[in-house]
């Protein structure tokens, strides 16, 4: 039995970050990962989404330049080219990762699936290994919820999505969350019908209400938008027939579609690990819990990433990266600030967010409010940007930001000077008594703070 001193399992980036810290620090390292290098990020979530929607953006500006005294028009495109260039850069990004591998000497790589034994034993294969520390980081894979006849049919998810040679002519979406979103962006701008089922009439409830309720206006223009359970789905020529029950009416409605997307969440992998025989306590979700310095209920074992569901985006899985490593190698301990977390939604329009809602920051503080549309700034009303808005919420007395959340172009931009003053625990006047290039598009930001009341 090959005995190491720290043992990895997952070979996303979280993974990754933790297995490479271990080896420049001179430690023997085994990583264990059953697909692809790269996990969810590389090979099914960040870098080929944002590829395709990348090309939808450019697609919806082309559509729009018109306000602008543009006459523009989009004679062909080329789905297959497309999706090529997207593949291309996952598999750019997986053999880049996997030469890294290689080109570490002291990282045995495991490229299978594994089991746990004991708490700190693994099966991979033939073999079994035996760790002193174990990270877990094992991430997320699609939920499929029990809808009758789904199970007969190649139902697309965010994975098998990205295999697609033909852009279909009418793709029905189960589900909608970012993910569902963000897919029903990419395709309804490639001329797609689209049709979403999603549970709740209001898109996103995490977001703020005004916020949600602008997506789904926005999007709502390409993209069909129903509330209600899908109940069934039969195939039928050349696609399919879903049946839709309405959450209002009680009324089933019969829906045909080339295409089923199901983007209803994800789910633990926790459970292809047999982390029972290790004894380590899951929650009802079957994520992996975990305390605040990222400990497991093994002391010797940490779950990062996805595989604690506690913020399942690639930089808070970066972020828990940096600190289980820490945790594990020093004395004194750091715990992962998740109220911190911000993320970002990219769709068109795009929303960012970091904090509390206003509803959530009232429960316990007394509040200012400060909003702004991008058409109060001068760059806003250039771009002719008249829906688009941003919301702070701050605490009255101190000035600290407890949330902040914009819908609008380059959201995820603009937010990050937010984000640096709420990590670094900093107030508004870290902010607004900085100069701010004028007129630039952050004057968003300074607007927003100088309207609180």
């Amino acid at each position: 039995m090959k005995r190491y001193d720290v043992i990895v399992i997952g070979a996303g980036d979280v993974g990754l970050s933790v297995a490479f810290k271990a080896s420049s620090d001179g430690l023997k390292v085994a990583l264990v990962e059953k697909g692809h290098p790269g996990g969810t990020c590389v090979n099914y979530g960040c870098v080929p989404s944002k590829t395709l929607i990348h090309t939808a953006d450019r697609i919806i500006e082309i559509n729009e330049a018109a306000k602008l005294g543009i006459r523009a028009e989009i004679t062909r495109v080329d789905f297959r080219a497309v999706m090529d260039r997207m593949k291309k850069a996952v598999t750019n990004g997986r053999d880049g990762i996997k030469t890294a591998i290689k080109e570490t000497g002291n990282i045995d790589f495991y490229n299978r699936e594994c089991h746990f034994i004991d708490d700190r034993t693994i099966e991979t294969g033939d073999e079994k290994i035996k760790g002193k520390k174990i990270f877990i980081a094992s991430g997320a894979r699609p939920n499929i919820p029990p809808i009758k006849g789904l199970e007969n049919i190649p139902y697309l998810t965010n994975e098998s999505v990205l295999g697609l040679k033909k852009k279909p002519e009418k793709m029905l979406i189960i589900g909608g969350g970012y993910i569902g979103l963000e897919y029903a962006h990419f395709f309804s701008a490639l001329g797609t019908k689209v049709i979403m089922i999603a549970r709740s009439a209001r898109l996103l409830p995490s977001e703020e209400p005004e916020i949600s309720e602008l997506l789904k206006i926005e999007l709502g223009r390409r993209v069909e938008m129903l509330t209600g359970t899908t109940e069934e789905v039969k195939q039928a020529d050349g696609g399919y027939v879903i049946f839709v029950r309405d959450i209002g009416t009680g009324r089933t409605k019969k829906i045909s579609a080339e295409a089923v997307m199901v983007a209803t969440g994800r789910k633990s992998n926790a459970d292809l690990l047999k982390i029972v025989n290790a004894g380590i306590e899951t929650d009802k979700n079957n994520f992996i819990k975990v305390d605040g310095h990222l400990q497991a209920s093994r002391k010797h074992i940490w779950a990062v990433g996805d595989a604690n569901g506690m913020a399942m985006f690639t930089h808070a899985g970066d972020k828990q990266a940096e600190i289980a490593w820490h945790n594990a190698t020093h004395r004194k301990k750091i715990r992962m600030d998740f109220q911190s977390v911000p993320h970002a939604v990219f769709t068109r329009p795009q929303i960012a967010s970091i904090g509390l809602t206003e509803q959530q920051a009232r429960k316990s503080h007394d509040v200012l409010v400060g909003r702004a549309k991008y058409s109060d700034t001068v760059m806003g009303e250039a771009m002719m940007e008249q829906e688009g808005f941003a919301k702070a919420v701050v605490e009255k007395n101190s000035g600290r930001i407890l949330g902040f959340h914009i819908i609008g172009p380059h959201a995820a931009i603009l937010i990050q000077e937010v984000v640096n003053a709420v990590i670094n625990k900093k107030d508004i006047r870290s902010i607004t008594g900085c100069m701010h290039i004028f007129p630039a598009l952050s004057n968003l930001i300074t607007e927003t703070l100088g309207n609180l009341e």
